[in-house]
């Protein structure tokens, strides 16, 4: 039996309070950059340091979880024969998507995009991030426990990758071909794992172009509420 360990706690030492003046500032700046980020599907190949990939990596890693039990694993793949591999299992997947298993106001909602079952950036950027969710985690002598809240956790800390790719400069896609089994396969990762999301990573090519809509965020009143 997975044995759980004795609480332990320690005194908080790296929060530091500021002034108001100074949170909201930085609160504006936060915003502001990240107003820039934006969807990107056309990629430059050059490659980018793997230094920034792995500070970005330890950024996610510091994403809030479950029990703390961070139920997540980051393959990095820059090899151009799995990326060959990745994009063709993933078009295939989309092919059935497009061609009668998507329904029609699904199909509607993405027209603006103009995304189709083809997905040459899985080739074109350097790299590519497959995120796998563990379902359940293996103790010491080999037992299996489980994980708990591990959809929120996963996509908390990809929402942390994401947001510390941008703040490197960096340009990101969330891709989801659904179903995703061929990326354990090919990753080689364990039956515990399941995958959740390939993030598409590197320097958007010169002239790139992006959906115009795709800058039109709902506005404060839309998206939050005050009880008071």
């Amino acid at each position: 039996m997975h044995t759980m360990p004795a609480p332990a706690m320690e005194p908080l030492s790296g929060y530091r309070e500021l002034p108001r003046e100074t949170m909201l500032e930085r609160a504006r700046a936060n915003y502001q950059s990240l107003l820039r980020r934006r969807t990107v599907r056309d990629f430059d190949s050059r490659p980018v340091d793997r230094a920034v990939i792995e500070q970005c990596l330890l950024a996610a890693g510091t994403a809030p979880s479950g029990a703390n039990q961070q139920p997540w694993h980051f393959v990095v793949i820059t090899d151009a024969e799995r990326k060959t591999q990745i994009r063709a299992a993933a078009e295939e997947e989309e092919r059935n998507f497009y061609n009668g298993r998507a329904p029609e106001e699904w199909l509607r909602a993405l027209a603006p995009l103009g995304t189709d079952q083809h997905k040459p950036f899985l080739e074109e950027a350097p790299l590519l991030i497959a995120i796998f969710a563990q379902k359940y985690g293996i103790d010491a002598q080999g037992e299996r426990y489980s994980h708990y809240y591990v959809p929120e956790s996963v996509g908390i800390a990809t929402g942390f990758l994401i947001s510390a790719l941008h703040d490197a400069g960096l340009a990101t896609l969330t891709h989801t071909p659904s179903p995703m089994g061929f990326l354990s396969k090919l990753c080689g990762r364990p039956d515990s794992e399941k995958p959740a999301i390939l993030l598409v990573v590197g320097y958007p090519k010169d002239g790139c172009q992006v959906p115009v809509h795709g800058g039109i965020k709902k506005p404060l009143a839309e998206i939050s509420s005050w009880l008071e």
